[in-house]
């Protein structure tokens, strides 16, 4: 069975492409929020990479050469977007993290993400 055949991969995926949509539809909006308009937008942020860090990891995992392929594709996106070639990609999930985990203090203080 390919990889991308797992059911559970498939409902991550899903999962993963439902809240990108989510997060995309209000990303405009992020600066006339409410204090807990922002804070839901965070926790979305928050879900969205610790399922995209989850499939990754599985990806990393897997032998599928279409597993793989992604993997790979993921990187170049990541390098498209000006980070350097050979960045390891769990090193961007912690980053970002550590920026919604700020964000979300930031939020919780003064009600804006400044």
């Amino acid at each position: 069975m390919s990889f991308f055949d797992s059911e559970v991969v498939r409902a991550e995926m899903t999962e993963i492409s439902e809240l990108q949509e989510e997060v995309y539809k209000s990303v405009f909006d992020f600066p006339r929020m409410n204090k807990e308009e922002k804070i839901h937008h965070v926790i979305m942020l928050e879900r969205l990479l610790n399922k995209q860090k989850i499939l990754y990891t599985r990806m990393s995992l897997s032998d599928d050469p279409e597993a793989k392929e992604m993997k790979k594709r993921m990187c170049d996106s990541a390098s498209m977007m000006g980070l350097p070639p050979d960045i390891d990609m769990n090193v961007i999930f912690k980053n970002m993290s550590n920026l919604l985990e700020n964000m979300r203090e930031q939020i919780d203080k003064t009600g804006t993400d400044l």
